[in-house]
């Protein structure tokens, strides 16, 4: 009797509910919970970018249970890593994290992305990269923002800038190099403000254009060769690495992936990195982000301001592509409507969705969409690019 009274004392002792309200600060680590329950209910029930905040909210759960030792964050904060241990004692998410550690994932993405752009509209209207690289203004204002604020390093500021690309990605291979420690905060806000493009961009669009400006219709794009869809992730993989070498990482499996689905000739990997590859990394990805986001790293003050910047980040970027447009509306006689230009931030298709919406509202016999992206995608290269020019600075 003795032993079971034992055996069953020992199991109480080891139960999630027990360690949990052994803790002091008991209270973070359940609202946490509430935390990952809110991500859930906006992935499923609201739909907001669901293929990453259900996984990053699942990854959260998991590393907050007490007891449950599938995450050692403290093991990933040191400088060098002790990957025999990590592969000896770590967790199913230790294991998992690697490839976000090893800047793994989002270049896998990258070419998954890559083999799904289409850059004709693009390269029918090379105009357009003038306007993705407008709407990369708060990557640098919100860089500017979070370092005089006194709160980050310059490293931390350039991996919330980031945020204002709408590049989850992008966001979070910076994150990982510059401030590993910032990187459930700022993959949760870059996330949710790319799935939140439809409610944050037409306050903007409406604010910052005219009903005249709205309802420009654009001559259609001249057709493409596959020439031309050939040499151009080449071109561009070879211009980009040649000025911006730190940003070949990125641009350089961005554009692999395109060159397999527009070659003609690797039709398989080009749908395997479209379908398989994708999905898995993202799997992957999102619930190793979400294990980061443990009670003591994101409930502070930092993470309020996190977000705080980064949605300053990202409507700054909207008007910055919005401006460039209206310029570049004004020097061409007005051919370009102005919409377009909200969607030189790289949340590819949304944003270009978004422009066509408005657009359609004033018009409905106003199509902007593939007009729109020529920017969209530009914006894709052009926070690779930024995140680039940060990774190439000596902090």
């Amino acid at each position: 009797m003795a032993e079971i009274m034992q055996s069953l004392d020992t199991f109480l002792h080891g139960t999630g509910i027990y360690q949990l309200f052994q803790q002091t600060d008991w209270w973070k680590t359940v609202l946490m919970f509430v935390i990952a329950g809110v991500l859930v209910y906006l992935a499923i029930v609201k739909g907001f970018e669901p293929l990453l905040l259900l996984p990053i909210a699942i990854g959260m759960l998991l590393t907050n249970i007490p007891g449950a030792e599938i995450f050692h964050a403290e093991w990933f904060v040191q400088t060098d890593i002790d990957f025999g241990q990590v592969l000896h004692d770590g967790g199913f998410l230790d294991l998992l994290y690697l490839g976000v550690k090893l800047g793994i994932y989002p270049c896998l993405i990258f070419i998954g992305i890559g083999a799904m752009t289409d850059f004709t509209p693009l390269i029918a209207n090379p105009k357009s990269l003038l306007i993705g690289a407008g709407a990369q203004t708060g990557v640098f204002v919100a860089f500017a923002a979070a370092l005089i604020s006194g709160w980050f390093t310059p490293q931390e500021a350039a991996a919330i800038g980031i945020i204002g690309g709408a590049d989850g990605p992008t966001a979070i291979l910076v994150t990982k190099i510059l401030a590993s420690g910032l990187l459930p905060a700022i993959a949760i806000a870059a996330y949710s403000y790319m799935a939140l493009i439809p409610m944050i961009q037409p306050p903007f669009m409406k604010l910052l254009t005219t009903k005249k400006e709205r309802a420009i219709k654009m001559t259609a794009l001249r057709e493409v060769s596959k020439v031309e869809k050939i040499v151009f992730p080449v071109l561009v993989t070879a211009v980009v690495g040649l000025i911006v070498p730190s940003a070949l990482t990125l641009i350089g499996c961005l554009m692999f992936g395109n060159l397999l689905n527009v070659c003609g000739v690797t039709d398989r990997l080009s749908k395997t990195a479209q379908n398989e590859l994708i999905n898995i990394v993202t799997i992957f990805l999102g619930i190793s982000v979400g294990a980061t986001a443990t009670a003591d790293n994101f409930l502070s003050g930092q993470t309020v301001l996190i977000v705080i910047l980064g949605l300053a980040a990202f409507c700054v970027s909207t008007c910055g592509g919005l401006l460039t447009a209206k310029i570049m509306n004004v020097l061409t006689g007005g051919k370009i409507n102005p919409l377009i230009g909200s969607a030189g931030v790289s949340a590819v298709p949304m944003a270009a969705r978004v422009a066509q919406k408005v657009g359609q509202k004033e018009d409905p016999t106003n199509f902007l969409l593939m007009h729109a992206m020529g920017p969209n995608v530009a914006g894709v290269i052009g926070s690779a690019v930024a995140a680039g020019v940060f990774l190439s600075w000596a902090f």
